[in-house]
């Protein structure tokens, strides 16, 4: 097995190396991030590993402070060749003393690292100290890849960058936001790297495929967390006496407890889909759900539960019918939501027992009420998680700020949305179906087979061929 990779992470203070290398590592609580200027004052290593393996080892290092008087400093020195310079420098009393900082970073490059990233602020001006910087830099005889951040902000001197790098001989350079990372941009990073390093370039290209293969769990691990949930909340089903329901504070109390169980499931696939991309609990926060009035239909019409009773019969659309003649009789006019379509939806049973829909009726005749969540709220936990899936993909380990998603485009429908209502049905006839409810046997199969079946409606609101998460448009 070959030597893991050493890359040294040098740029400008402030420039964003430590922020870079948590987003590359996933390892959000490495070092320090601040705005304050020098907040790395020490080289630091971290491994980056994949399929049980260290890949690459990162060191990360102080700013360079002063680069223009080192500069005119290593000039001064004794030697042939300036990488010797560089060495006189790194074994005289300065590297001790005025250029302490910027020895840790010449020393971190010369004594065994395969290649510099040299972080750009890209949001700053072409100054002199940085084309000193980048003089400094090439004497220490190890490739350098410019790596330009903070590219989205506003007024920034990409440009001006590239024109600057070219003048100093770095026609090879790699972008990469560390706050919001294009999707695939952590790839090419690295096939990028191979341009310059190409003894290594086998190595690369075994890091970019790891890379991609992690990328692809964790797209399929979002995808289960988001449908697991989704059945979780579809399945959901509280039964409310009737004198419960006939005081209305008791009522409204039951519905603010019923409330409180919709945003804990919530909140547990927020606090999961954090874990799975390595951030901290509390790193991001989903908008507000709406006010949950619940459905205090009992929900009979529920087509599962319907075939359930018509298939144990071995009946078909002549004895659905009557059977929704009787329920109505039965339950003397009380709001039934789908009585018309009874008898068509019996028709098609193809499944099930009388034992479900019998309780249901005993339950109604004796004033209890049964309440699941509304589909509208279905369909806004869907989007939300699926928004905060994709931001999450795209968000890199240096980020500050907690992510808020605000719903501001609460009104506009899912595509598709209800194919998907369509397959969370059977979870609305298996109030066992919540986690916790104690589901198992041939009905925690029936489960997996429904999670799988959200889970790829999931994957296709991306589209047949994209990522869970595309990049940004």
């Amino acid at each position: 097995m070959s030597a893991p990779l050493v890359l040294a992470v040098v740029g400008h203070t402030n420039a964003g190396k430590t922020s870079l290398l948590r987003t590359l590592t996933r390892r959000v609580d490495f070092g320090e991030v601040s705005d304050r200027p020098g907040t790395t004052r020490h080289s630091e290593a971290i491994a980056l590993r994949a399929d049980g393996q260290v890949l690459a080892r990162f060191i990360d290092t102080p700013g360079l402070e002063d680069s223009v008087a080192l500069l005119e400093f290593l000039q001064r020195q004794p030697g042939q060749t300036r990488l010797a310079r560089v060495r006189a420098f790194l074994a005289g009393p300065e590297a001790q003393a005025c250029f302490e900082q910027e020895a840790k970073v010449l020393r971190a490059l010369v004594d065994g690292a395969d290649c510099a990233l040299l972080v750009i602020d890209a949001r700053e001006p072409v100054l002199p100290k940085y084309r000193a910087e980048i003089e400094i830099l090439s004497w220490c005889g190890r490739p350098v890849m410019p790596l330009l951040n903070f590219l989205r902000e506003a007024g920034g001197h990409a440009q001006h960058w590239h024109a600057a790098l070219q003048e100093c001989g770095l026609h090879a350079r790699a972008e990469f936001d560390v706050v919001a990372p294009l999707d695939g941009s952590e790839q090419q990073l690295y096939t990028d790297l191979a341009t310059l390093l190409p003894a290594q370039r086998a190595q690369l290209h075994a890091l970019a495929q790891a890379l991609a293969r992690g990328a692809r769990e964790r797209e399929r691990a979002a995808l289960r967390t988001l449908a697991d949930t989704l059945v979780d909340v579809a399945a959901m089903r509280r039964s409310v006496s009737a004198a419960d329901f006939a005081d209305a504070a008791e009522r409204a109390a039951v519905v603010r407890r019923f409330q409180d169980e919709v945003r804990a499931h919530a909140r547990r696939a927020v606090a999961a889909l954090l874990a799975l991309h390595a951030f901290r609990p509390g790193d991001a926060e989903l908008a507000e759900l709406p006010e949950l009035s619940g459905r205090w239909e009992d929900d009979l019409f529920n087509p599962v539960l319907l075939r359930q009773a018509g298939s144990q019969l071995g009946l078909g659309a002549a004895i659905g019918a009557g059977l929704g003649m009787a329920a109505d009789l039965a339950l003397a006019g009380l709001s039934l939501g789908a009585a018309t379509t009874l008898g068509a939806t019996l028709g098609g049973a193809a499944s099930g027992g009388w034992k479900p829909v019998w309780r249901k009726l005993e339950n109604r005749w004796q004033g209890v009420q049964e309440m699941s969540v509304e589909d509208p709220v279905l369909l806004l936990l869907a989007r939300q998680l699926l928004r905060l899936a994709r931001a999450l993909a795209q968000r890199g380990h240096g980020a500050v700020q907690v992510l808020q998603l605000a719903d501001e485009d609460a009104g506009e429908p899912l595509s598709g949305a209800r194919e998907l209502l369509r397959l969370l049905a059977p979870a609305r006839a298996h109030a066992r179906w919540e986690r916790g409810a104690g589901a198992g046997g041939a009905q925690g199969e029936q489960r997996e087979h429904t999670v799988r079946a959200v889970a790829q409606w999931l994957q296709r609101q991306q589209g047949p061929d994209a990522p869970l998460v595309p990049a940004p448009p």
